[in-house]
């Protein structure tokens, strides 16, 4: 929901020239983030439980190929596709297992948790903005930005995996209602930001952080039996479709480079 006129800000702060680091904000974007969530959601379901590692066991190797995966990602100097979307599918499955570990293991409500991760979020952004005076995720090109960019979004997915558990199961309210309602909430910020002028940063980082819940919810509706009130694809059958569609998609980003900021085409 960024405007991608948004100029490159000067900062003497980084000791190599880099690129933005991030896609440009698309409808392949929000597509792509939302099935990333789903998979988070499902294929941690799928470690835990189908695979029997547990929570504990499942956290620490999600947690390693994290790492890793970040590692290749911050010693790129531009955005590539394949490795940065890993990095978010990645970091989906560790933040849902990061609020699992915390209400299943160590019994903390998903009320505290949701409070939680709502003030852990507000505290990286406004460290991110004290110290780089923008959020804005036009101007990720240094290691300092990107660090903070990548925190926020480890955030909001743990916050959006307890929000979502919250509405879905502890208010009862059920998958599909969950998902709609906050497909709707999008929708409401959407028109804001087009029609009523909200600020992008802004806009972009609410979307953000409610297209967490509403994959949750959304793969808890595809995956879970239909006695809990799902559809009954499984774990399994939902993240293989949603997975095969990210590849897909990325793929053709990674030839079209659609996604990319007008100033990375040119490289």
């Amino acid at each position: 929901m960024e405007n991608s006129g948004n100029k490159y800000e000067n900062n003497q702060s980084i000791g190599r020239q880099m690129l933005n680091k991030v896609p440009e904000v698309t409808i392949f974007f929000w597509i792509i983030k939302i099935m990333a969530t789903t998979v988070g959601e499902t294929a941690a379901d799928f470690l835990n439980f189908n695979l029997n590692w547990g929570l504990t066991n499942t956290t620490i190797v999600m947690a390693i190929l994290l790492l890793i995966v970040l590692f290749f990602q911050f010693r790129l100097k531009k955005y590539v596709p394949s490795i940065y979307w890993l990095a978010v599918v990645m970091i989906s499955i560790v933040g849902t297992l990061v609020t699992d570990n915390l209400v299943d293991n160590l019994g903390v409500s998903l009320v505290t948790t949701t409070i939680i991760f709502s003030v852990a979020l507000l505290a990286a952004f406004i460290a991110w903005y004290a110290s780089e005076k923008t959020l804005s995720i036009h101007s990720i090109y240094t290691t300092k930005r990107e660090a903070f960019y990548w925190l926020a979004i480890l955030f909001t997915f743990a916050l959006g995996t307890a929000a979502g558990d919250l509405i879905a199961e502890g208010l009862n309210m059920g998958y599909w209602k969950s998902a709609l309602m906050f497909a709707i909430l999008i929708g409401v910020v959407t028109f804001a930001y087009y029609r009523l002028k909200l600020n992008a940063v802004l806009s972009f980082w609410i979307a953000y952080i409610l297209t967490r819940p509403l994959g949750a919810s959304l793969g808890d509706f595809l995956s879970q039996p239909r006695k809990d009130g799902g559809l009954g694809l499984g774990t399994v059958g939902t993240s293989a479709i949603f997975l095969v569609t990210i590849l897909s998609l990325v793929l053709y980003l990674t030839k079209t480079r659609k996604d990319e900021l007008p100033s990375s085409r040119n490289e």
